[in-house]
């Protein structure tokens, strides 16, 4: 299973429209092949910064989602929304020894 953490940050004025995106999406997002799990969070120190946190079986599940019709449409619609560089990661986790 591959993590994918995705932070944001917006211009704060713009939020309200950046979640508007996030939950026309969210729901069509996790039903992408091989989505196991989606959620956002928001910083708790600077309310204009958001984190998608998700869950792929594969890292190919993730990139055919990030070639979709619909990510075509929420990332670009998203970003426009930025106010900094977002900053993305993808990790494994430990299994316990």
């Amino acid at each position: 299973m591959l993590i994918r953490i995705v932070r944001m940050t917006f211009a704060p004025e713009l939020v309200p429209q950046f979640l508007e995106i996030f939950r026309a999406s969210e729901n069509q997002i996790r039903q992408m092949p091989g989505c196991q799990f989606l959620e956002l969070w928001q910083d708790a120190e600077h309310a204009h910064i958001y984190c998608t946190h998700s869950h792929w079986e594969t890292e190919e599940a993730l990139n055919n989602y990030r070639r979709s019709k619909l990510f075509g449409k929420v990332w670009p619609a998203t970003k426009a929304l930025f106010s900094a560089p977002a900053q993305a990661f993808s990790a494994y986790q430990v299994q316990p020894a």
